[in-house]
């Protein structure tokens, strides 16, 4: 039977027939037929396409005004993925600037010339790209061949390679290319943003100063480095599944010497890619065409980034998270900025060498195992470990040496001895199996041989009297033990009765095997703390609220402060238990500290560790004009509320919702610390609960959780929602109700929504913080914030996603859904993507897969 075409339908089937490329059958091009933005050449096995392409609409279509690129892209998938770009620095304008002639091609065309070269033109004949092959005159022209591995090579008559892609790439590095170690430097250069293939800031290439380890930039500055070679031939190793493994191999033979990666015959299209948000990711095709995943990151986080640890510190990969140590024998710098997590100044000597003094105790170098070395190495050839050791021993300014017998060298060099002669940067601990690790051989003060016969000789003498003094402390433990279980037992019955909780293990939310006992806070009578605030004298007091009122004082030498409750106050006993109870068990550096407590008849008191610069909200929407808040501080402060909520969701003993974070629960200590405060709302829930529900709505309009609000329903996800509220609340400077900056939406998220929608994200940015804003972050910030306000709780991330995130900011995000305020008051919803590919937001957005 014939189909009868509509003519609406022939007319689309033409236009969509005008759009596309047609793909050419023959893998090659020829003198005399050149190619059109209408056709495009694919591999002969079919998994690579040359064209045109206009990465600004991410379409192959080859008729868009804003500029042409000649690429290479994989053939067969569904999303246009560049591996290769011609002239990425001069797109090519697609509207002729003078009519065509009978000399000049009526479009952009790329040809193979007699002399054996490629030469891409503009609509106006122009020579826009080209090769630059040198051949004798007579040469007969080559052909150009697109391989089935991505290559561009143009070939002489006889198949010589006279000029390949593989040796100038962009971006991406593919199977068959070689990094190779005798041209140092970038070898891969980022695009620019995600819809411009110019140069970028970030490349991946080999050090220039040594040729034995990879590095990322940020224009000239290091942002993650490989680790010396070690001698394996196979540098690293990722297996996805049995039967698809890609490997990272170092080759170095009398003929040629390069990095290079391959895959095994069953794995998916890979590679690996420099991003233009400064991340060096090795990418997978999924199955079934559900878009690339992410197999690695480098670096994959803060402490893998370059010296992040500061100088003779160290980045504990071993570890979950990794964390920043000291090298043995050396101490942070500054104890203060390092339990703040600020590394930056690094480790110094707990003992300074003596080298060269006669009268010293000795030195020697202890071997520190399973690392990645230091950066900034001096390189000895053809030494032996013992020459290597010697070398740095007879040098007072070698600090450590490493030394590796290299598998296969065509440098004449078998060995590798290299030796450091200052600070000690970059340095990483690694598992065991690491191909790239090391023993590092640290010089440290007293480890000489002399020194350790000295030693065993002292423990002859000391070990005895060690053991007599242990056993006499045990009998006393016991003794003691023993009189303080009866006290024990007698103080936490003396303080159940003090503040009428009864057992706390029957309590109302706190479920069974709730903690009660060991609490580490001071008791306290109602007279010993109103004397600490002269009768709670006015100038004691620092703020007030519908709970009551707060006093600063000192306590023990301690600054505290003193929150007496209201005889009115909605806070009633049953807050007045989570309050002592929890924060009491739970200690995080983020969350607010109990120092003791007070219940007396009517009286109840609190007494926590004093914050000097108050709540987020006082400094957050302050009338002044001025803010004492920049964008790190911001940043800082929204990781540090995030990291609080993660430890009570996930990481604490208890699994604990808090139902009331806002800005005023934000306290800041003197360093700007964010400490979370006030869980007289909070629900203890059980290890496999997931949810509850309650007939007694508590909490502050704005913060709350649709369901939670209209339904009474609460979770982990009501919190998320809190801190997405709180998020854009930093961000912005603007409160949720506020009604001075939102103009004619409902509120805060109303707002930034529908900024975010119109690509205009940078508008919701403080004006206060614009010059100190790191635009990148700021706005993850909103998406993020966006992510954690959506209506369904099942599509609003965890905490230890959003942790994620924001420690990895060059990560892909989901895009959010429309916010409750947008799907409750309109019957039709827009089919938005935001701050996209396309946009200035330099953030890569995926779309999220159902839980």
């Amino acid at each position: 039977m014939k189909m009868k075409l509509q003519p609406s339908i022939v007319l689309l089937l033409l236009l969509v027939a005008v759009r596309l490329p047609s793909a050419s059958s023959d893998d090659q091009l020829v003198l005399g037929k050149p190619l059109s933005p209408s056709t495009t050449i694919i591999s002969d096995g079919g998994a690579f396409a040359l064209g045109f392409f206009s990465p600004s609409n991410s379409t192959t279509s080859a008729s868009s005004r804003d500029g042409l690129y000649l690429g290479i892209w994989y053939s067969g998938i569904t999303e246009l993925t560049v591996v290769w770009v011609a002239n990425r620095e001069s797109p090519i304008v697609t509207i002729p600037r003078r009519p065509p002639s009978a000399s000049t091609p009526s479009g952009p065309t790329l040809a193979l010339t007699n002399d054996s070269n490629l030469v891409l033109t503009d609509a106006d004949g122009r020579v826009v790209w080209a090769t630059d092959v040198v051949v004798a005159a007579a040469h007969t022209p080559g052909v150009a061949v697109l391989t089935n591995a991505g290559n561009l090579v143009l070939r002489s008559p006889n198949g010589t390679t006279l000029w390949q892609s593989f040796d100038h790439p962009t971006d991406t590095f593919l199977p068959g290319m070689k990094i190779r170690i005798a041209r140092p430097g970038p070898f891969l250069v980022s695009w620019k943003g995600p819809g411009d293939p110019a140069p970028g800031r970030f490349a991946y290439g080999i050090d220039p100063s040594t040729s034995l380890q990879l590095f990322t930039w940020n224009g000239s500055r290091p942002m993650w480095r490989s680790g010396a070679w070690t001698g394996y031939s196979v540098a690293s190793e990722y297996v996805a599944s049995a039967s698809a493994v890609v490997s990272l191999a170092v080759v170095d033979t009398d003929e040629d010497s390069y990095v290079a990666f391959a895959l095994s015959d069953a794995a998916p299209r890979t590679r690996y890619v420099i991003t233009h948000s400064g991340s060096l990711e090795l990418q997978s095709w999924k199955s079934g065409g559900a878009g690339w995943h992410t197999l690695g990151r480098w670096p994959p986080h803060d402490c893998s980034r370059y010296d992040y640890c500061g100088p003779f510190g160290y980045c504990d990969n071993t570890d979950a998270p990794p964390a920043c140590k000291c090298l043995p024998g050396f101490e942070p710098a500054s104890p203060d900025e390092w339990r703040s997590g600020r590394f930056l100044l690094g480790c110094r000597r707990k003992e300074e060498l003596r080298c060269g003094v006669s009268n010293g105790d000795g030195e020697g170098f202890l071997a520190v195992p399973d690392m990645k070395v230091p950066d900034r190495f001096v390189v000895i050839a053809n030494t032996g470990a013992t020459g290597c050791a010697a070398e740095c021993a007879r040098n007072c300014s070698c600090v450590a040496y490493a030394h590796a017998n290299l598998s296969s060298s065509s440098r004449g060099d078998a060995t590798r001895c290299l030796v450091w002669l200052g600070d000690l940067i970059d340095a990483k601990k690694l598992g065991g199996s690491a191909a790239a690790s090391d023993t590092l051989h640290l010089r440290v003060p007293g480890v000489s041989t002399a020194g350790r016969k000295k030693e065993r000789n002292k423990m002859k003498i000391v070990l005895p009297v060690i053991a007599g003094v242990v056993l006499v402390l045990a009998c006393l433990s016991i003794v003691i033990w023993a009189c303080k279980s009866k006290g024990s037992k007698q103080k936490h019955n003396n303080f159940n009765r003090l503040i009428g909780l009864g057992d706390l293990s029957t309590c109302e939310g706190f479920g069974t095997g709730s903690p009660n006992e060991g609490f580490e806070f001071s008791l306290l009578s109602f007279r010993d703390i109103a004397a600490l605030t002269n009768n709670f004298h006015t100038s004691h007091m620092i703020g007030q609220g519908g709970f009551g009122k707060v006093y600063k004082a000192v306590l023990d030498g301690r600054e505290v402060a003193i929150k007496r409750l209201s005889r009115n106050s909605d806070q009633g006993m049953t807050e007045f238990r989570n309050e002592v109870v929890l924060i009491a068990k739970l200690q995080h550096r983020n969350l607010v500290s109990l120092v003791g407590c007070c219940s007396e008849g009517d009286e109840k008191l609190l007494i926590y560790e004093y914050m000097p610069n108050k709540s987020l909200d006082a400094l957050l929407f302050n009338n002044s004009g001025e803010t004492m808040l920049d964008w790190p501080t911001r940043f800082r402060i929204i990781k540090g509320v995030a990291k609080g909520l993660l430890y009570l969701h996930q990481d604490s003993r208890l699994k604990i919702i808090h139902r009331d974070l806002k800005a005023s629960n934000v306290l800041l200590d003197e360093e700007m610390r964010p400490k979370i405060a006030d869980f007289g709302m909070a629900r203890m829930f059980g290890e496999n609960q997931q949810k509850a529900d309650t007939k007694r709505v508590v909490g502050t309009y704005g913060y709350m959780a649709p369901e939670y609000a209209m339904r009474g329903i609460f979770s982990t996800k009501s919190d998320v929602y809190s801190f997405g509220v709180l998020t854009l609340e930093v961000v912005s400077g603007v409160k949720i109700s506020s009604t001075d900056r939102t103009m004619e939406f409902e509120n805060l998220i109303a707002y930034a929504w529908n900024l975010w929608k119109d690509r205009k994200t940078n508008d919701l940015v403080d004006s206060n913080i614009v010059g100190t804003c790191v635009h990148d972050e700021a706005l993850l910030c909103v998406q993020m914030g966006l992510l954690c306000v959506q209506d369904n709780p099942n599509d609003r991330p965890t905490m230890s996603y959003v942790m994620f995130i924001l420690e990895n900011i060059s990560a892909t995000l989901p895009i959010p859904n429309q916010p409750v305020f947008f799907a409750h008051t309109n019957n039709q919803v827009e089919n938005v993507t935001g701050d996209t590919q396309n946009s200035k937001n330099n953030l890569t957005l995926t779309i999220l897969e159902g839980r």
